[in-house]
């Protein structure tokens, strides 16, 4: 009989998913609502009777679990990216002309261009075709785990494939109005769902998102119920995904798209991942996830035609989008062009105008940002912008302010950048009454009240007071982080602590902090106190480097301060240095060294200089004149690490090729010149393979740096 009964439950939930994927994903249901409804009553029956057969894949698990006590933090597999912007057919030009001198083939690519969907970036892992955690795309290589929400997305597939032994179409379809299909088709199709693959491990991308329909008939409810109603659905969606309680997620119309392939793990002789942008929607519908529309372009004309047709449809779209991607069809030749900053040189996100307003501008702040740069806002009358109430907005810096001869009382035009980001475009002069007020830029630091500094030639205005409130928390935060001081176990929660209760007025202080007074703050006990403390002190044997990057000293970050410490042996050294001295430098030119030169003037900065060196922070480097420097046996080549190092710390191996004239970088690309790896290396030793890059170990790193630059044999 149990048998029996666990074959029924077993086809219950095959069953079941099918119909969600019928319902919520291709808007086509193949039964009525209550036979569904009577489905879901079997099946809750028999988990009552047998809760420990309960599976993560079961459709029961998308109501929701109890709340949790926070979200635990998620390493994704491979970096979440972001993509840089162009705003009209020239700028995508360009764009192609930048890439195609990287590698000309790009010449004759062909694209795929989708919607740039205005939702919450997700990452969804699959192990052996059951879902196991979900993660938002938090800081791009590490996000907060929210798999039990997610599994309150009834479009997401908890099982794949989701369809067994039933062909996939590819058909394009018309969203009806109101309904929930969103996802449209315009690739090659899709292999039959039972002839294809599934990955022991596969980790996805996607969008979620609240269609527009179902956003207003959301706030319609809460508006007869007379509840609180929301302002948009962007962060609706991200609120209830983001919330402790998954009942919340659960009670949202959330849906999602899924369009990005992040991990394929599989045994080698199994069939490979799709190598192209278009098989790799196909792939993904075909396994059961629901996919944005993707129009396959044979050139970058047809991938322009193709954008202006998603700016036409964008007023009539049931979700927001803030524009189109313009992605390489090759995901080879995408990869291998490699990555500026954040951004993937092989795709491109092209932004649609944004919405404009005009309002008044009452008053104009001043931020202090940490690296002391004054930045000017507006202090608008409250406006509403695409569904979002805006009060303040950026006026970039005071130059801006005076050439576009900004008065406070004026009536603005107003934007949101991206839709998300409010700012300035500039006055409505025909509709001033001669009561506005030019504005005159502060001499001082609105926070600390020091004297601010401008240089010729820069746009931006300097409070360089070390110990300036506004900038204490994220400068002490900077001083102790990994590429600075390195003191373990102090982050942004504990500065905070330490700054609101008075025990630091400076990063120097940091060193005279007390046992007992740590104790008194909420969350240390004895043993965190003490670890805290260690950390301190076994910060001040960091090399002079590391304390020059540590100050936050503008423009002097990891490789110039390298430079510094090879020419000065101490702050005192440095300290004494004049701006011809310092422009002689390599790589330090003159708004730099007049910047280090006026730090070291100041006498606030001097209190904090002696202050750290009252507390024993005062290295020491063996400077060295230039002819006596390491040799640069390591000069022009490019460097990727990766793995794990035996006798290096990762700094500590950056630090060694720098010192011998080389770059370290932190992607494989076909510009890398050798790949440094260690023990479970991962993708990169991989793409370094494909692209043809050298690999080398630690020992062929010291070889060729006595060598004078020459690969080992």
């Amino acid at each position: 009989m149990e048998n029996s009964e666990l074959q029924r439950y077993e086809e219950l939930k095959k069953e079941i998913h099918f119909h969600n994927y019928r319902y919520h994903v291709l808007d086509d249901p193949v039964i009525s609502d209550a036979e569904y409804d009577r489905l879901l009553q079997e099946l809750y029956a028999i988990e009552a009777k047998h809760p420990d057969w309960v599976t993560p894949d079961s459709p029961s698990q998308r109501a929701g679990a109890p709340p949790a006590a926070g979200f635990p933090k998620v390493n994704h597999p491979a970096p979440i990216l972001s993509l840089a912007n162009a705003f009209d057919a020239d700028g995508l030009r360009a764009w192609l002309e930048r890439i195609a001198k990287l590698d000309p083939r790009v010449l004759d690519a062909d694209f795929t261009v989708e919607p740039k969907l205005d939702g919450l970036t997700v990452v969804l892992h699959y192990r052996n075709g059951i879902f196991v955690q979900g993660a938002t795309r938090g800081d791009g290589e590490i996000g907060e785990e929210i798999t039990a929400n997610l599994r309150t997305i009834p479009a997401l597939p908890l099982r794949l494939p989701v369809v067994e032994n039933q062909p996939q179409t590819a058909e394009t379809r018309s969203s009806p109005a109101g309904g929930r299909q969103i996802s449209l088709f315009e690739a090659p199709s899709p292999p039959d769902a039972a002839q294809t693959p599934i990955p022991a491990y596969l980790v996805v991308r996607g969008e979620a998102f609240i269609p527009l329909s179902e956003f207003a008939a959301l706030n319609a409810r809460l508006e007869t119920a007379g509840e609180k109603t929301y302002v948009n659905p962007r962060n609706t969606a991200a609120g209830a995904l983001r919330n402790l309680d998954p009942s919340v997620a659960a009670r949202r119309p959330l849906t999602l798209l899924v369009y990005q392939i992040v991990a394929w793990e599989d045994d080698p002789s199994a069939t490979p991942q799709p190598a192209t942008q278009a098989e790799t929607i196909a792939y993904l519908r075909a396994v059961g996830f629901p996919v944005p529309e993707s129009a396959y372009c044979r050139d970058l004309d047809d991938a322009i035609a193709a954008v202006n047709r998603w700016g036409e449809r964008r007023p009539a779209l049931d979700y927001e989008i803030d524009g189109a991607v313009i992605k390489i069809n090759d995901l080879h030749l995408a990869a291998s062009l490699g990555v500026v900053g954040k951004d993937p040189r092989g795709a491109i996100a092209f932004k649609f105008p944004a919405q404009e307003v005009t309002t008044r501008l009452n008053e104009i702040g001043v931020n202090v940002g940490r690296t002391g740069v004054l930045t000017p806002y507006a202090i608008l009358e409250p406006v509403e912008i695409g569904g979002v109430t805006v009060r303040q907005a950026t006026l970039h810096n005071f130059d801006f302010i005076a050439e576009k001869d900004i008065r406070i009382g004026d009536r603005v035009r107003v934007k949101r950048a991206g839709d998300v980001i409010p700012y300035v475009i500039g006055p409505v002069t025909a509709a001033r009454a001669g009561t506005e007020l030019p504005y005159t830029p502060p001499e001082t630091c609105p926070d600390c009240a020091q004297p601010v500094e401008h240089l010729p030639g820069e746009v931006a205005w300097y409070c360089v007071n070390a110990a300036c409130p506004a900038q204490l928390i994220r400068n002490v935060e900077h001083f102790v982080s990994r590429g600075a001081m390195d003191i373990v176990g102090m982050g942004i929660k504990i500065v905070e602590q330490l700054v609101s209760a008075g025990l630091i007025g400076d990063v120097a202080d940091l060193y005279t902090l007390g046992r007992d007074s740590l104790l008194e703050l909420e969350g240390f006990a004895e043993k965190k106190a003490d670890n805290l403390l260690k950390a301190i002190s076994v910060s001040k044997n960091r090399p002079l480097s590391r304390l020059l990057t540590a100050l936050g000293i503008r423009g002097v970050g990891e490789v110039i301060a390298a430079e510094l410490a090879r020419y000065y042996p101490d702050l005192d050294a440095l300290a004494a240095a004049s701006v011809d001295e310092l422009e002689a430098i390599e790589g330090i030119g003159p708004n730099i060294a007049q910047a280090i030169v006026d730090w070291f003037a100041r006498p606030v900065n001097r209190q904090v200089l002696a202050k750290l060196r009252a507390a024993g922070v005062w290295p020491r480097a063996d400077a060295q004149p230039e002819g006596e420097l390491p040799a640069k046996t390591l000069a022009g080549l490019a460097f990727v690490v990766t793995g794990r190092l035996q006798g290096f710390t990762r700094q500590e191996i950056k630090e060694y090729i720098q010192a011998r004239g080389g770059r370290v970088t932190g992607s494989v690309s076909k510009k890398t010149d050798y790949l440094v790896a260690g023990e479970d290396a991962g993708s990169k030793l991989t793409k370094a393979q494909t692209l043809g890059v050298r690999v080398i170990d630690e020992d062929d790193l010291r070889k060729m740096a006595e060598a004078g630059g020459t690969q080992p044999v």
